[in-house]
């Protein structure tokens, strides 16, 4: 695709806002002026901001920045800090997940968490992605690609999870992993790029 117009491959112009666009994976320039992408992206800034400089006692008061930044977040999620986002708005947390510190979940494109995930320490959720072509990179022009982690999912501390990735439910993966396919339910999957080594 030639990425030197915002329309899409037929050479039709993309329909939607820019958030609709950015969420539907298009491709679009990260240095786009969109007013209701920056409110959101300034707003999730200052959240961020306050959830990680808040006193970690206070749970109710961590909570309520949560809920007032996520998509949505099932009840007992607990999320350590610190905590980064891009947007905040495009993530699902279901109930009684858990993120230890340091969670970076980059959502230009949806991040769905299921109920009972383990995240280990610097765990990375990373949607965007950007062409491999210098050119298109020089002119800011980037996509993003969902991830989902199914319910009961164990990222080890430091995995990193690329974008347009599904992790199926139940499944572990080691420490210091990199996911940069699909994986199974039920597996132990580890290395760099990980790769299922037996079921569990």
């Amino acid at each position: 695709m030639d990425l030197g117009d915002e329309t899409a491959g037929d050479g039709v112009a993309t329909p939607g806002t820019a958030r609709e666009r950015m969420l539907a994976g298009e491709p679009r320039r990260g240095s786009e002026h969109d007013p209701e992408l920056e409110a959101l992206f300034n707003k999730a800034r200052e959240l961020i901001a306050a959830y990680n400089q808040a006193s970690a006692l206070d749970r109710d008061g961590l909570r309520c920045i949560l809920a007032d930044l996520l998509g949505s977040m099932g009840e007992g999620v607990e999320i350590r800090q610190p905590f980064y986002v891009d947007f905040g708005a495009h993530i699902t947390i279901g109930a009684r997940s858990f993120a230890n510190s340091g969670l970076t979940a980059l959502d230009v494109a949806p991040i769905t968490i299921g109920e009972d995930v383990l995240l280990g320490p610097n765990v990375q959720l990373l949607t965007p992605s950007h062409p491999l072509e210098a050119a298109a990179r020089r002119e800011k022009w980037e996509t993003g690609l969902p991830i989902t982690i199914e319910d009961n999912v164990w990222l080890g501390g430091g995995v990193i999870v690329v974008p347009g990735v599904t992790i199926g439910k139940d499944t572990v993966v080691g420490a210091g992993s990199v996911v940069t396919k699909d994986l199974p339910a039920g597996v132990l999957a580890v290395g760099n790029p990980a790769r299922v080594i037996r079921r569990l």
